[in-house]
């Protein structure tokens, strides 16, 4: 589609990782799952079909009112923590669970220092801070 903004990102079962690191889980047992995801400015949160949810193996922690760009309100559900990893930068979130496609939000962005460059239609690293992302905290 003209104008849109896709990204590869990489997510991750976050708990998988925490087992991985005390021990308990083999690195080659963590879920993890790649797509061409849809940037949208518009999104707050991350966004995930229900589909990639269960391939992921992550359980439904809480519900959210989501609200849609027509106004209309739902409740939908709240993953447990995923890592989302695009461009080399790495942060832990959770997620709504809705839609057909991966949709990465404002959230997103922000913790990785990430800016969408609309006319080329790609996402890049903020260019005051290129090598890794700052957040900030005032």
């Amino acid at each position: 589609m003209m104008g849109e903004v896709r990204v590869k990102v990489r997510l991750t079962n976050e708990g998988d990782q925490v087992l991985v690191r005390r021990g308990l889980l083999a690195e080659d047992r963590v879920r993890s799952y790649e797509a061409d995801a849809l940037v949208d400015t518009g999104a707050v949160p991350t966004i995930l079909p229900v589909h990639v949810v269960q391939q992921l193996g992550l359980e439904t922690v809480s519900e959210q009112v989501a609200e849609y760009a027509d106004g209309r309100n739902e409740a939908v559900g709240v993953t447990e923590a995923i890592r989302v990893d695009i461009n080399g930068r790495r942060t832990v979130e959770e997620a709504l669970v809705l839609g057909n496609e991966v949709i990465i939000g404002q959230t997103v962005l922000e913790k990785l220092d990430l800016l969408v460059d609309c006319a080329n239609r790609r996402v890049i690293p903020n260019p005051a801070h290129p090598d890794q992302p700052v957040l900030k905290v005032k």
